[in-house]
């Protein structure tokens, strides 16, 4: 008996889990060769990498390639997501990279850049540039020069973004995202003041029943899946208050829909709302003020800021931390202004 995959796609994580019961009926047989009738589209190769990564389970215990199913097994496995079959052209785009190696990337991303190629977006995007910077890589395991996602961010959201540069470094890095072992942490700025210093927001996150573009939080029942952000309060300006958020999963647009689900949108996040004055006065110099701000920065006042994770190969743990990005340090500056110059006045 087969079951579809528990999780395909983690919104903002490109892997697949898939869980299998072995028929009672079932002949001895190499595992590779089982899930290769089974998974659609997945190469031996990427089944024994999966396998040296740790990442094929029989009865929750790592097994080699070579192992033979039997009768009643309860196989679970993560699979790094499929790559679309469509021609990438490499492209010399500027790229802002804090670290490489011969086996994984970091890229601290610019707003307005989307990741990977796709409807309306076909060129222009990380993976061209990536693959580009990759034609002068001399590292026999990239030979082919492919870029192998692990995960990705919002294409007006600015940050660190993690790239492997082969198979095995993917699989890898997918188990440790799928394990919930990755540190990450945003920065955002959000409509709003908070009684607590910190908090936890959770709620399943699924594409909206009205909306297919818009992410919505499900608090009852089933529909989508299951999200949880702890956040904590770094700097509150009276109307806005500068956040620093950790994920513990990763699904699309996590962050911007559970800021919306406790009423306090994104700073200028025009999908859910944040482009709107939701907090302050009628005064029409605080109106300016505001669409001043709206101008300096067009797009949802979010940033990766840092990652930490063990390098697929060595296993050493590894940190990056970045700079928060001039568009979000001039409006934080211009709040800091603003509520210095409020407080003063009472």
């Amino acid at each position: 008996m087969t079951k579809k995959p528990d999780f395909y796609d983690e919104g903002n994580e490109l892997y697949e889990h898939f869980r299998f019961v072995v028929d009672k009926g079932q002949a001895l047989l190499r595992i590779d060769k089982y899930l290769m009738n089974r998974i659609e589209s997945a190469s031996r190769n990427k089944i024994q990498n999966a396998a040296k990564a740790g990442n094929i389970l029989v009865n929750n215990k790592p097994v080699k390639p070579n192992y033979k199913v039997k009768p009643d097994d309860i196989i679970s496995i993560v699979l790094t997501y499929p790559p679309k079959e469509i021609e990438i052209i490499p492209q010399d785009i500027p790229l802002n990279i804090l670290y490489e190696d011969e086996d994984i990337l970091i890229v601290n991303k610019e707003a307005g850049m989307v990741v990977h190629p796709g409807y309306g977006n076909w060129d222009g995007t990380l993976v061209n540039a990536l693959l580009y910077h990759l034609q002068n890589f001399s590292n026999k395991k990239s030979h082919d020069e492919q870029v192998f996602l692990i995960h990705r961010i919002d294409k007006n959201t600015s940050g660190i973004l993690l790239v492997a540069k082969n198979e095995l470094a993917q699989a890898k890095l997918a188990k440790e995202f799928f394990d919930h072992t990755v540190e990450r942490k945003y920065i955002a700025l959000v409509w709003g003041d908070f009684k607590e210093d910190e908090g936890i927001i959770e709620g399943h996150i699924g594409r909206s029943l009205k909306n297919r573009k818009v992410m919505t939080v499900f608090p009852d029942g089933e529909y989508g899946k299951d999200a949880i952000t702890h956040y904590r309060v770094l700097k509150q300006f009276g109307y806005v208050t500068l956040v620093e958020c950790k994920l513990e999963t990763g699904r699309t647009h996590q962050i911007r829909a559970h800021f919306k689900y406790i009423k306090h949108p994104l700073f200028n996040d025009e999908t859910y709302g944040g482009d709107q004055i939701l907090k302050g006065t009628t005064f029409t110099k605080y109106k300016q003020f505001i669409q001043n701000c709206f101008k300096i920065i067009p797009r949802q006042a979010l940033h990766a800021k840092s990652l930490g994770f063990k390098h697929p190969i060595s296993g050493k743990y590894l940190s990056f931390d970045s700079e928060l990005p001039e568009d979000m340090k001039t409006v934080i500056e211009k709040w800091e202004q603003y509520s210095n110059y409020k407080n003063n006045r009472l």
